[in-house]
């Protein structure tokens, strides 16, 4: 009797605790929506370290001499690591955003390529090289976005799903977080670098932050210890700010949405042909009319025979026994090329490919005001018009982007919507294409009024 008392206690005591503990517990919705959370969180930090690393752990050696980069040239035959720094902004082009970084590889190695023959500096400002990076479009890159980000943007005065993190400390810091150096004057350029190792000791506090970034000449990656990473974090009044939402923080400009960036292409190791190469390198867009130089080097002596020039499946052009050295041609029909050699044993070289294309467009002829909608219109050939970017002069905080949908492509229009421009005055306005080779921009400057 005594014991069937107490069994029975044993089972109501467990039946309660077992109310309690289903009563205390979540829905299984909103428990499958944080883990799903938790792990999305975890899998776009861990690509924005892989992104990170194709632009700063890529190899290269100069093959000529030419190659500006700050204070002087990059030296031939020294291996660098990390892509150049170099603001290109609309004169040069951005290394994946713009182009693919095996074109920018492939014009490494042609000796007479636009990395040797043409020099930013004096004509763009922060910039030397003709390919390069900014710590904005590395950042930008890294974060997965379709179009870069300057570095005063990306705070949360300027963007959704980003916040302040607190304490700000080595001990409070994630993979994926970012330091923000704001100007040191009006005017003046900010700063901005993503940390992409966060390393515990046997204790389970943080010994070490490594931050990635990039500066001249190249990218940059330190491993700081928690102390030199505080002091660094104290220097200058930088943030370490932190996406908490990504989607928020992209809002419509999303890598996945654009053919450019490209991190599959990007990672991929390219065979860069030894035959021949453009002076854009190779897998590259230019502009209608555009003059292309073609520079065969057989750089294994095996004899070119001659140089066959196609768009689509057409023969446009065949030069027999070209010889070595560059063959300069300009193409008004728009399309994708390629163009190879035929070699002394019958066989043809690798293509080099590349496409023409055209973009164009007009500002309105009434004046345009600031928070007034106005049209822009268009037109492209072989190429999609993806984004019109708006950027005041007057304001550096003055940028927006507006991006076309199908309909606007079809209807060779766009509608600037009221709140894209906020800033009278001087204020540039670029049109940006793109096609499976990379990018083309046009830019028009206006001068808005109040």
């Amino acid at each position: 009797m005594i014991r069937r008392m107490f069994d029975c206690r044993l089972c109501t005591l467990f039946l309660a605790t077992m109310l309690t503990g289903l009563l205390c517990l979540p829905a299984w919705g909103e428990t499958n929506q944080e883990n799903a959370k938790s792990e999305d969180s975890d899998s776009w930090r861990q690509k924005a370290v892989q992104n990170a690393r194709i632009m700063s752990g890529v190899k290269w050696s100069p093959v000529a001499e030419g190659m500006p980069t700050r204070g002087g040239y990059f030296k031939v035959g020294t291996e660098y690591t990390g892509v150049p720094y170099s603001s290109v902004k609309s004169v040069g082009r951005d290394i994946g955003f713009d182009i693919y970084l095996k074109t920018f590889l492939a014009a490494v190695q042609n000796p007479q390529s636009v990395v040797y023959t043409k020099n930013l500096k004096g004509k763009v400002s922060n910039a030397e090289c003709y390919y390069g990076k900014v710590c904005s479009t590395y950042t930008s890159y890294a974060l997965q976005c379709g179009f870069p980000y300057v570095s005063r943007l990306c705070g949360p005065e300027s963007r959704n799903g980003v916040t302040l993190v607190e304490p700000q400390s080595a001990q409070a810091t994630q993979v994926g977080d970012f330091i923000y150096t704001p100007p040191k004057s009006v005017g003046a350029g900010s700063h901005i670098a993503i940390v992409t190792e966060v390393t515990m000791n046997s204790e389970g506090q943080v010994s070490h932050v490594r931050v990635e970034e990039s500066r001249p000449q190249t990218t940059q990656n330190t491993n700081r210890s928690a102390a030199k990473f505080n002091s660094h974090l104290a220097s200058r009044n930088n943030k370490l700010y932190r996406i908490t939402d990504l989607d928020a923080w992209h809002g419509e400009n999303r890598a996945d949405s654009f053919r450019f960036p490209n991190f599959e292409e990007d990672s991929a190791s390219p065979q860069i042909n030894r035959v021949l190469l453009l002076d854009l390198g190779d897998w590259v867009p230019y502009n209608k009319d555009q003059v292309v130089k073609f520079n065969i080097m057989d750089k294994d002596s095996q004899q070119v025979k001659s140089l066959i020039i196609k768009r689509g499946d057409t023969v446009v052009e065949t030069i027999t026994d070209p010889g070595t050295g560059v063959l300069e041609r300009s193409f008004s029909t728009c399309g994708d090329y390629a163009a190879y050699c035929e070699l002394g044993d019958g066989s043809r070289s690798q293509a080099c490919e590349f496409s023409v294309c055209d973009l164009d467009f007009a500002l309105p002829d009434e004046e345009i005001r600031i928070h007034e909608p106005w049209e822009l219109h268009f037109s492209s050939a072989n190429l999609e018009i993806a984004a019109v970017h708006i950027w005041s002069n007057q304001n550096m905080y003055g940028r927006n982007y507006v991006f076309l949908t199908e309909e606007d492509r079809k209807n060779g229009k766009v509608v600037i919507p009221a709140d894209a421009i906020q800033h009278q005055g001087s204020t540039q306005v670029w049109l940006i294409g793109e096609n499976k080779y990379g990018r083309l921009k046009k830019r028009l400057d206006v001068v808005v009024k109040e």
